[in-house]
């Protein structure tokens, strides 16, 4: 698999490659935000031969983390990894705020890393290829006129299509498999990352406050993405 590293100090890319290319992955490397994005246009945009994962440096010159990952969302839904050297939470947010699946703060653990680049892998190869008891469902999953198409990975509302992340519609699918049933935010971690929670409650937040402003009409007055305060989120059991 191809995973693309960006970070303006040449020493931490360096570092990032030697431990991903000890698990066999092929690495690509890219100093700043115009020059990741410039390579991410030059790769075919397949599973097979594109890029499928980004790490992803904040500030950055030229074009810092933020802006990068705002222009990269606008055409592709890979899995990015933000790398900040602030640890506020603040920082945090904006990142997931703006389409990122997962972040690390520097100084960080090479070997956590790697961790958290095969749960996004994994993650993104399973949303490729659905199998096993997925297989044997029918491949649209619908509540009211909220769908995904479990196959084509594709959202819709109302016929017009949503433009989700993986991250995103990995949570769509989860909630929507269980109709009713109210999903703590380490529930739904741990049902779309494959692992323990690495997380706090307010990363999951963020998540179900950007489906929401993408799948709801009054995202304040969510008519699909409910809120049980104190509990968990949930899909209506219902035909809407």
């Amino acid at each position: 698999m191809n995973i693309l590293v960006c970070d303006d100090d040449k020493e931490i890319v360096e570092a990032i490659s030697i431990y991903l290319e000890q698990e066999g992955y092929h690495v690509i490397k890219a100093y700043d935000g115009l020059e990741a994005l410039d390579i991410m246009k030059s790769y075919a945009k397949d599973r097979e031969t594109g890029l499928h994962l980004m790490i992803l440096d904040i500030m950055m010159p030229r074009l810092d983390g933020i802006h990068t990952m705002l222009e990269l969302r606008k055409k592709y839904s890979i899995p990015v990894i933000l790398l900040s050297a602030k640890s506020e939470d603040a920082d945090k947010i904006l990142g997931l705020n703006i389409g990122a699946d997962d972040y690390v703060t520097k100084p960080f653990n090479p070997l956590e890393l790697v961790a958290r680049v095969k749960s996004q892998l994994r993650r993104y190869t399973r949303l490729g290829s659905i199998a096993g008891k997925e297989e044997e469902k029918s491949h649209v999953l619908s509540i009211g006129g909220l769908s995904i198409d479990l196959q084509k990975q594709e959202v819709s509302v109302d016929g017009e299509p949503v433009k989700v992340t993986p991250t995103e519609f990995k949570i769509l699918k989860v909630l929507m498999e269980n109709p009713g049933v109210v999903l703590t935010s380490r529930q739904i971690y741990e049902q779309v990352w494959g692992e323990d929670s690495f997380v706090t409650d307010n990363t999951i937040a963020v998540h179900i406050r950007r489906i929401r402003e993408k799948i709801e009409i009054d995202p304040k007055e969510p008519r699909y993405l409910k809120v049980k305060w104190g509990l968990g989120y949930f899909m209506p059991d219902e035909r809407l």
